[in-house]
């Protein structure tokens, strides 16, 4: 038996749903938004969206010198992401509200464990020689 795609939802033009279909990408929305995140310094993300050249070209400027990454980031996460044919790497919306939730809480814990870190370091290279009893 012959497995067709499913037509267009009710009242859909069948040549628009056909477009749609087809600009948009098989690649994962999850999995761009992770590689560009997480290993987007070294091109993943453009690897796995089959554009090898900027791929090269990201990881031998270690993400752009982090600009490059950022905008990939901002791309992937603002639903922009396109892959090597053009075509739109879409997620749902319940993906894309997590993956924006997810990267700012994780952003946001690392400015306050910077801003700790910084702290002690002051505390104990300026407060502390200063004390009598250390």
């Amino acid at each position: 038996m012959t497995a067709y795609p499913p037509g267009p939802a009710p009242g859909q033009n069948p040549q628009v749903a056909r477009a749609a279909q087809d600009a948009t990408s098989t690649r994962s929305f999850v999995a761009t938004w992770l590689f560009a995140w997480l290993l987007g310094v070294l091109g993943v993300d453009r690897f796995y969206l089959g554009k090898v050249g900027t791929g090269v070209l990201k990881l031998i400027t270690v993400g752009g010198f982090g600009i490059w990454w950022l905008v990939d980031l901002v791309l992937t996460l603002t639903n922009s992401a396109k892959d090597v044919d053009g075509r739109r790497v879409l997620g749902t919306r319940q993906e894309q509200t997590i993956a924006w939730i997810v990267t700012a809480a994780v952003t946001l814990f690392g400015w306050v464990m910077s801003a700790v870190t910084q702290s002690f370091s002051f505390l104990t290279d300026q407060v502390l020689p200063t004390l009598p009893w250390v």
